[in-house]
């Protein structure tokens, strides 16, 4: 009796990728650049204008890419394909992000219509990155009241009147924003503020802000942001030395006070500067008792003024756990700090609390070293300390480094050393 093979057959409709359940299509949709998320129609006729139904459209540099000719966007092109995919969308838009590509535009009359949809859309989150010229945010963004995230670059914030804020706003970056007129709102809980102007306008009664960044933002009033109770992550970096000429005077006592409640403290080399222009003394008249994390950002340990305030930060902060420093290279007049730093007593003060440091950006330079070894001596309770040097380091000085520091004696027994890659 011969065999016989038995033969399967399988029925059309019965492919896994047409059967995935609705909640996952959606999700691969949103993962995939927009156009790739076009193409989906011809995998099945359950996938066919899926796309249509999308909660997260993405007009980013990659679609921009995509449709740009020779390099350049024609704007007829721009304007087209997205008045397009908006007229064949159907349901809410939960989350909308554009990029708005450098071309001639005669005015933002089609994003406003865009502005005004999302409005009518139920969007809670909007990203709209420009580099046009600036462009003034229409009132049908501050009527958006469920937006919980707000990105925005290069526009003028200007509210009308009877705006309160965003009530369910949980994150606010906003990069190259001009705030014509004074603002104030509430319930933010973070405020990323990056080469903004006429910030000293932006009066938020922000009751549930926790975290407040402050980059090349000079003309801010600094005391009166920190006001806020609520802010427990605070920084502030000026990318120049010109900012120094804009910023509002503030005594550093007071400005120091003001962060008793801070836990997470980020602070650029000029702004150490900056603040060494008034007489700081070695102990602060209230200790930020709160600050369990410090970051040092383009941190230029060679220069006598950065290096003294930077000291007083760390004996002041009797409760910190993580130290993080990124090293700039030293400018000039580096043996004043080297003098300093050799000096017995400089910090006088030991670190009981600090469990960890991360060094990046290290040039080998012997001031560097010696602010490392000064930090190895003062805390009995380091548990990691890691080191990554700076790119085009050759290896036999990145060798020459990590011997010397692996020498350098320790308060703390058990503290890891880690030599990590150089920085990319």
């Amino acid at each position: 009796m011969g065999k016989h093979k038995r033969r399967y057959v399988t029925r059309v409709g019965e492919d896994r990728i047409s059967n995935l359940p609705e909640h996952l299509i959606d999700s691969i949709l949103e993962r995939v650049p927009f156009e790739d998320a076009v193409k989906t129609s011809i995998i099945s006729k359950k996938w066919r204008y899926k796309w249509t139904s999308m909660k997260v459209l993405t007009f980013d540099n990659h679609f921009n890419a995509k449709i740009a000719k020779n390099g350049a966007i024609d704007y007829n092109e721009y304007i087209n394909t997205i008045n397009q995919v908006l007229n064949l969308h159907k349901g809410p838009i939960s989350k909308f992000v554009i990029h708005i590509p450098p071309m001639l535009l005669d005015s933002f009359e089609e994003i406003d219509e865009w502005m005004m949809l999302l409005s009518r859309n139920n969007v809670t989150k909007l990203v709209l990155y420009n580099s046009n010229r600036r462009y003034e945010l229409p009132s049908h963004v501050f009527s958006c009241l469920g937006l919980t995230e707000l990105i925005l670059e290069n526009c003028f914030f200007s509210p009308p009147l009877q705006f309160e804020g965003f009530h369910n706003l949980e994150e606010l970056f906003l990069l190259h924003i001009d705030f014509g007129k004074s603002l104030s709102g509430n319930q933010m809980n973070l405020l990323h503020f990056l080469e903004c102007t006429n910030v000293h306008n932006f009066n938020i009664k922000a009751t549930k802000m926790k975290s407040l960044i402050l980059v090349t933002c000079p003309d801010a009033n600094l005391l009166q942001l920190l006001e806020n109770p609520s802010i427990v992550v605070f920084g502030v970096s000026f990318r120049t030395f010109e900012d120094f000429d804009r910023v509002e005077m503030i005594n550093s006592i007071s400005f120091l006070s003001s962060l008793t409640r801070i836990e997470d403290f980020l602070i650029e080399g000029n702004f150490l500067k900056f603040l060494s222009a008034e007489v700081i003394p070695k102990w602060f008249p209230l200790s930020m008792n709160s600050l369990k994390r410090l970051v040092l950002q383009d941190f230029e340990v060679g220069d006598l003024d950065q290096l003294y305030v930077a000291l007083c930060l760390l004996r002041n902060s009797p409760n910190l756990d993580t130290l993080r420093v990124h090293f700039e290279e030293p400018r000039d007049f580096v043996f004043l700090a080297l003098d300093h730093l050799e000096y017995p007593n400089c910090l006088d003060y030991t670190l009981k609390q600090l469990r960890t440091v991360e060094i990046t950006c290290l040039e080998g330079l012997k001031v560097e070293v010696l602010f490392i070894k000064l930090l190895l001596a003062h805390s009995p309770n380091l548990e990691k300390i890691s080191i990554k040097p700076i790119r085009g380091l050759n290896i036999r000085r990145r060798f020459a480094i990590a011997k010397k520091v692996m020498r350098f004696p320790r308060a703390s027994p058990k503290a890891e050393m880690i030599y990590l890659n150089p920085e990319k």
